[in-house]
C-alpha cells in the first residue's frame, strides 16, 4: 500500500496539470521542458514524469517521489532535476509547490546576468506580487546559478544562498530557466508571472539604454 494519501495525489495532479496548461498557453514550457511538483505531506511530493508534454498533462503523467528524490510505488522516472524540488520541501514546510519553466525571457535574462550572479529588481510596483511584500520601495536580487548536470552541486549552491536568510521566491539557472515556489500552485504561478514581467522590463530597459 502507498504511504501517501491517494486523494491528495489526485488533487495535486489535477492542479499541476492545470498549471501546465496555463504555462503552455504562454509558451513558457516549450518542447516537453520544465518540471512541476506539489507537496503531498511531510515526506512526499507529486511531480511530473520526465519527458511529458507539460501542456497536455493528466493524472497518469504525475508520479510520487520522496524527499530524497526517489520514486515511490512506480518504475517511472521523474526529471533529473527532482532534487531541486525535494530539497526545498525538506528545508521549508511552508513551501507547497515548485514550478520550473523555460520562457524565452527567463532564459535570455539568465545568460545576460550570469556573470553578475543575480538580476536586481528594484522599485517596481509588481514586487508586491511576491508573497510577504507590501511595498515597491525595495530591491530583490534574483540569483543566477551556473548550470550543471550534477544536481547535488546545484542544491548545495541554492542551500548556501537560502541559508543567508534573504527573502526568496525563486532563482534562475544560466541558459536554463526559472525555478519558483510558493505556498501552493496558485501562489507559485503568481510568482512566475511576476518574475516574467519584471525580467522582461529589465531586458527592455537594457535594450533602450544601449
Amino acid at each position: 500500500m502507498p504511504s501517501f494519501d491517494q486523494a491528495a495525489l489526485e488533487a495535486a495532479a489535477d492542479a499541476i496539470a492545470a498549471a501546465g496548461r496555463w504555462l503552455a498557453q504562454r509558451d513558457w514550457t516549450p518542447a516537453t521542458s520544465s518540471n512541476f511538483s506539489a507537496r503531498l505531506d511531510d515526506a512526499h511530493a507529486a511531480i511530473t514524469v520526465s519527458g511529458r508534454d507539460k501542456g497536455a498533462l493528466g493524472r497518469g503523467d504525475i508520479m510520487v517521489v520522496d524527499f530524497d528524490g526517489l520514486a515511490v510505488g512506480t518504475d517511472r522516472k521523474s526529471s533529473a532535476e527532482t532534487l531541486l524540488h525535494t530539497h526545498l520541501y525538506r528545508r521549508d514546510p511552508g513551501i507547497g509547490c515548485v514550478l520550473h519553466t523555460h520562457s524565452r525571457v527567463q532564459t535570455i535574462a539568465s545568460r545576460l546576468y550570469a556573470a553578475d550572479g543575480h538580476v536586481r529588481l528594484e522599485g517596481y510596483e509588481l514586487l508586491k506580487a511576491l508573497a510577504g511584500n507590501a511595498t515597491h520601495e525595495m530591491a530583490v536580487d534574483l540569483p543566477v546559478f551556473p548550470n550543471t548536470q550534477h544536481m547535488p552541486d546545484l542544491v548545495t549552491q541554492v542551500d548556501a544562498w537560502l541559508d543567508t536568510g534573504v527573502p526568496a521566491w525563486g532563482y534562475l539557472i544560466d541558459g536554463h530557466g526559472l525555478y519558483a515556489w510558493g505556498r501552493d500552485v496558485g501562489e507559485t504561478l503568481r510568482h512566475i508571472e511576476a518574475f516574467e514581467f519584471l525580467l522582461d522590463c529589465e531586458l527592455q530597459l537594457r535594450r533602450l539604454r544601449t
